[in-house]
C-alpha cells in the first residue's frame, strides 16, 4: 500500500503514547500564523526591537528543575516569534539570505523529523542518493565532467575544504607528517574577498600572514595583472603559492572576479583555482545571467550557498570540486564502526567519510524538493526578477534628490548608497563632510530597527565611509518595495 494512504485516521490515535503530540499541533498552528503568515506581511514590523537587558526581563529563559507546562511553554514560544527578526518580510535587507519558500521550509522540517545523519547509506538511504543527484546537477551548471561534493555547516566551511584540498594536492604528505617538513605556503585572494580565507588560513596553521590579498578595481573585482605580480613575489620571497581564491559575488559590493583571466594565470603558475561563489553562483541557474561567472568551468573547486539568493532555510552549503576521489583521499580515516567494506550493500554510498565531520546534518531535502517543486526554469526567473528589481532601485537611487549610489551599475542584487541629509547637500565635500556623512548610516539604521519598518545594513568599506548596502533575496518583493525603501531613509534621516 502507498504510505500516502495510510494518513488517514486520528492523528491523536496515530500518535498516542507519545509526549508533546498536543503541544507540537499548536506550535505548528502558531508557527503558521505568527511566523510565516504574519511574518511576511508588508504592514507587519521587520522586528520589534528591545535592548538585551529589556528584552531579557520580557522572555523567561531561565532553565529550572522542575518541568514547564505547555500552555507555558506556548506563550514563550510566541514572545520568542514576536521578538525574533522576520527575516521572511518584504522588507528584510539586512543580510545575504532571506525570504521564506515553504517547499523548502517543508524540507527543513521533515529532515528534523527523520532526524538521521548524512555518513551512511545504512541510515540515510535517500538522502545519500538525493544528495549525489544534486551535486552532479550543480557540477552540471558549473561545467565539471567529473568530480565530487558534499553539503557543509556553511560557506565559510566551504572555502575551508578547498583550502585543505588545495594543500593536499600540492603536499599529500601533510595528512600524516603536518606541517613541520613544509615550506611557507601561502594563497592569494581578492582584498574584497571574504574573511573566511583568512580564518581558514589561521585555523589549517598556513597563518593569516601568509593569505596574500591582491589588489582590485573601481568596481570590486580582482585585476589578473596584479595577481600575477602577486605569485612572481611570493615565489621570490620563498614562499610556495597554493591557492588562489577568485569570488563570484562579494560580500558589499557583489562584484565578480574576473574567472577567465584568473584561470589562465593559476594554469601558467600551476595553482588550484577556487571559487568563492557563496553568493553569486546562484546566477548559474539562469542563462540569461550565467555569462558573469564565465570561466568558472576552468575552476578546481566551487563554493556555492543556495541558503542565500535562493531562500534555502539556513544552512545549505555546497563545495563541489572537479577532482574526483580527492575529498577522500585529504580527509578519510576509514572508522571501522561506521565504514565497514563489507556490508551487505555499495558501500560507496556511504560518503560520510570524505567529510571533515562525522555526524552531518541532512541539508539537502531543503534544496531538493524546492528545485523539484519549482524546476530550474522558476528558479532561474526568480533570480532575474531580483537583478531587476536591484536595477530599478539603482536608477531610482540615481534620480531622488539626497542619494548617491556607490555603483553606478551594480553587478549583483548588492545595491550600495549613501544617504545626504538636506544639511549637507549644499556643502563641500571636504574631510568634514565625510566625516559627517559617515554618521548618517548608522543613525538611520538605529531609526528603522527600533520603529521595525525596516532593516537594511550598512559598513565602509577601504576609504568610503558608512554607506548603505542594501540585498535583494526574496523574490517576493517588487519595485513598490523599492519605492518604500527610499521613502523610508528620506523620512527617517531628513532632520540629520
Amino acid at each position: 500500500m502507498d504510505p500516502a494512504e495510510q494518513s488517514g485516521g486520528d492523528f491523536y490515535e496515530l500518535f498516542d503514547g507519545l509526549d508533546g503530540v498536543a503541544f507540537l499541533t499548536k506550535l505548528f498552528g502558531i508557527i503558521l500564523t505568527d511566523a510565516i503568515q504574519k511574518g511576511t506581511q508588508k504592514d507587519a514590523k521587520v522586528v520589534e526591537f528591545l535592548h538585551p537587558a529589556d528584552l531579557a526581563q520580557c522572555i523567561d529563559l531561565k532553565l529550572s528543575l522542575e518541568p514547564t507546562c505547555d500552555k507555558t511553554l506556548l506563550n514563550l514560544c510566541e514572545k520568542i516569534i514576536h521578538y525574533s527578526v522576520r527575516t521572511g518580510h518584504p522588507h528584510f535587507f539586512n543580510q545575504l539570505y532571506g525570504g521564506i519558500d515553504l517547499h523548502a521550509l517543508s524540507g527543513a522540517w521533515l529532515s528534523d523529523a527523520l532526524n538521521t545523519s548524512q555518513y551512511t547509506y545504512e541510515v540515510a538511504p535517500v538522502f545519500t542518493l538525493m544528495e549525489k543527484v544534486v551535486i552532479e546537477e550543480v557540477k552540471g551548471l558549473i561545467g565539471f565532467q567529473t568530480g565530487d561534493g558534499l553539503f557543509c555547516p556553511g560557506g565559510s566551511l566551504s572555502n575551508m575544504y578547498a583550502l585543505n584540498l588545495a594543500r593536499h594536492k600540492m603536499f599529500p604528505d601533510v595528512k600524516l607528517t603536518g606541517l613541520s617538513a613544509l615550506p611557507t605556503m601561502c594563497v592569494m585572494t581578492s582584498e574584497k574577498g571574504h574573511y573566511s580565507i583568512k580564518k581558514g588560513a589561521a585555523f589549517m596553521g598556513l597563518g593569516m600572514n601568509n593569505v596574500i590579498t591582491v589588489k582590485t578595481d573601481e568596481r570590486g573585482r580582482m585585476i589578473p595583472e596584479e595577481l600575477d605580480k602577486a605569485i612572481v613575489k611570493a615565489k621570490s620571497e620563498n614562499r610556495i603559492p597554493i591557492m588562489v581564491n577568485a569570488t563570484a559575488g562579494t560580500t558589499v559590493l557583489g562584484a565578480f572576479d574576473p574567472l577567465h583571466a584568473i584561470a589562465d594565470i593559476c594554469q601558467k603558475h600551476a595553482l588550484w583555482m577556487h571559487v568563492d561563489g557563496a553568493w553569486g553562483a546562484s546566477l548559474l541557474l539562469s542563462k540569461n545571467l550565467r555569462h558573469k561567472l564565465h570561466g568558472i568551468e576552468k575552476a578546481d573547486s566551487v563554493s556555492w550557498n543556495p541558503h542565500k539568493m535562493l531562500c534555502v532555510p539556513l544552512q545549505a552549503s555546497l563545495f563541489v570540486t572537479r577532482h574526483k576521489d580527492l575529498l577522500c583521499e585529504c580527509h578519510s580515516f576509514k572508522a571501522k564502526y561506521l565504514f565497514q567494506q563489507d556490508k551487505f550493500y555499495d558501500v560507496s554510498f556511504d560518503t560520510g567519510d570524505k567529510s571533515l565531520q562525522c555526524g552531518r546534518k541532512v541539508d539537502v531535502l531543503k534544496l531538493w524538493l524546492m528545485w523539484k517543486a519549482k524546476g530550474t526554469k522558476k528558479l532561474a526567473a526568480e533570480i532575474e526578477h531580483l537583478l531587476e528589481c536591484a536595477s530599478y532601485l539603482t536608477q531610482k537611487i540615481a534620480n531622488t534628490e539626497g542619494f548617491s549610489l556607490v555603483l553606478k551599475e551594480p553587478e549583483c542584487t548588492n545595491v550600495c548608497f549613501w544617504y545626504i541629509p538636506p544639511s549637507l547637500r549644499s556643502c563641500e565635500q571636504n574631510e568634514e563632510w565625510w566625516n559627517k556623512l559617515s554618521n548618517v548610516a548608522p543613525v538611520v539604521k538605529q531609526r528603522m530597527t527600533e520603529q521595525g519598518t525596516l532593516m537594511i545594513g550598512y559598513q565602509p568599506d577601504g576609504d568610503l565611509v558608512n554607506f548603505f548596502r542594501m540585498v535583494l533575496v526574496n523574490p517576493n518583493i517588487t519595485n513598490s518595495d523599492m519605492d518604500f525603501v527610499v521613502n523610508e531613509i528620506i523620512r527617517l534621516g531628513c532632520d540629520l
